[in-house]
């Protein structure tokens, strides 16, 4: 679509409306796209509903089983709780990110294991609050159908949403470096798993960096050929943004239910980053989100302190273990624990604690060096509590005090950080929010050592730093659960 081709064009909705008669196949695509959210609501629906079935079973031999059973409005109290535990576990198995693959064994392996995870839940719970106990014959019953009927629901929906048919449809208005961005890093077809590329549509002066191949044209009003191609989403991605906007040819597809997005919030939407390469500051500061409200502050902080002290409870004896066997390999007289400067909140630094896991002489020059995965500074129990994160449990007292948070970026040595402040664009913004035990970058990506690792990192921390909420706070954090116990590098998440 060359810039002379885009315009005026008082007919395009009379002349789309003849084409624009087939809301069915949108209405599914859509759906499709949302995928997250339909399976969230189908899997509430079907597990709240194996627990009524399981009673009807267990019961089945009486006059009227559910009524034997329970009152309505208890049965539907047990039947929430069921059906929470059980998606909370599914939940730290990572089974409701959008960008986990992996193979149908894969799924039927990490059900089983979020499964397990939610009856010990339960289990803890109904020692608690014995009223919202189910009984042990319909707890038996509601598991095995539950897990049976959530794999049938899973497979089913995973093929649903890879029919072609019901993929959402985007067009690309750009065809410079900036859309060909699209093509190099969300070319995989699990990245692609909620939408089919029709194509790119060439605009403004720049020269085509996209396959012959993948150009079209349009030779018509913008809003008629979308319309006609059953165009569902358009992303707006030319190199130079100074030509004119077809604003006219835009607003008739909005007009017609067709969404209009640039290229960097289709970016943040599918691959869970800014992509930096094409951030300006006026889509930081009008794209939304930074929740720095006082009221999203003090929930950070309660959850925080809530989590911290639970967990603390829960794993006093990791600490002691943990401590026992530094003790017992470095020898009388050697720290257990480790304290290192750290950059936090604004700026401000604090003294990271942390369980000692390299050799006392690490840094004897006095010299601050990147860790990797296999240093050999690293002595056997730290590289042990390395791999399974119990070297981080000292900085629940960080939390604590309010240097850190559950949840964020993690803290860079003030001599890194100085470094980034020059060399990447945005660093500082990370340092809007606390540092964090856990963190979206750390889910997503591998272990960094080197500033183009600083790099990428960066594009996931500010993710999470513009569209950080409670429930995401705790997505993440029961999400790494999932990484501490099947250790799954990132590579296999994305």
């Amino acid at each position: 679509m060359a810039r002379g081709e885009v315009g005026n064009s008082e007919q395009a909705l009379s002349l789309a409306g003849g084409a624009y008669s087939d809301p069915m196949p949108r209405l599914l695509r859509g759906m499709a796209a949302q995928r997250r959210s339909l399976v969230l609501l189908g899997e509430a629906l079907l597990l709240g509903g194996t627990v009524f079935l399981a009673v009807y079973l267990r019961f089945i031999a009486y006059p009227d089983p559910l009524q034997t059973y329970a009152a309505l409005d208890t049965q539907l109290l047990r039947a929430s709780v069921f059906t929470a535990m059980i998606m909370l576990g599914m939940t730290a198995m990572g089974m409701y990110q959008t960008h986990v693959r992996a193979t149908r064994f894969g799924v039927i392996a990490r059900q089983a294991v979020a499964f397990l995870l939610g009856t010990l839940g339960l289990l803890v719970l109904y020692y608690l609050v014995p009223k919202i106990e189910i009984g042990r014959g319909v707890l038996a019953l509601a598991l095995a159908i539950g897990f049976l009927v959530v794999l049938v629901f899973r497979l089913l929906f995973a093929h649903l949403v890879d029919v072609e048919t019901l993929k959402q449809r985007v067009l690309v208005v750009g065809a410079g470096e900036r859309a060909a961005m699209i093509e190099h890093r969300l070319r995989r077809r699990a990245d692609r798993r909620a939408f089919k590329l029709v194509g790119y549509v060439h605009y403004g002066n720049s020269a085509a960096a996209v396959d012959s191949d993948k150009l079209v044209s349009i030779g018509m009003p913008l809003a008629q050929w979308a319309v006609s191609h059953r165009i569902d989403e358009i992303v707006f991605g030319p190199d130079d943004r100074r030509d004119a906007l077809p604003m006219e040819d835009l607003l008739q597809c909005q007009q017609l239910g067709i969404r209009i997005v640039d290229i960097v919030t289709f970016f943040e939407r599918e691959a869970g980053k800014i992509k930096l390469a094409l951030v300006d500051p006026s889509w930081l500061v009008f794209s939304g989100g930074f929740n720095n409200s006082p009221l999203r502050i003090l929930g950070k902080r309660a959850f925080d302190v809530l989590v911290s002290v639970v967990m603390l409870a829960l794993t006093w004896p990791l600490l002691v273990l943990v401590a026992a066997a530094i003790r017992v390999e470095s020898g009388p007289g050697n720290p257990i624990l480790y304290r290192q400067e750290r950059v936090g909140l604004l700026g401000k630094t604090f003294y990271l604690v942390k369980f000692r896991s390299m050799r006392t002489d690490a840094e004897k020059d006095g010299v601050a060096r990147w860790s990797s995965t296999n240093d050999s500074r690293v002595t056997r129990v730290g590289r042990f509590i390395r791999r399974t994160r119990l070297d981080e449990l000292p900085q629940l007292w960080n939390i604590l005090c309010g240097n850190m948070s559950i949840v964020g970026p993690r803290p860079e040595r003030p001599e890194f950080v100085r470094e980034f402040d020059d060399s990447l664009r945005y660093y500082r913004l990370r340092h809007c929010v606390r540092p964090g035990l856990a963190g979206w970058a750390q889910l997503c990506y591998a272990y960094g050592a080197s500033k183009q690792d600083a790099e990428e990192k960066l594009k996931y921390d500010l993710f999470y730093v513009k569209n950080h909420n409670l429930l995401f706070d705790l997505l993440i954090l029961v999400q790494t659960l999932e990484v501490v116990i099947f250790g799954r590098t990132s590579s296999e998440r994305r």
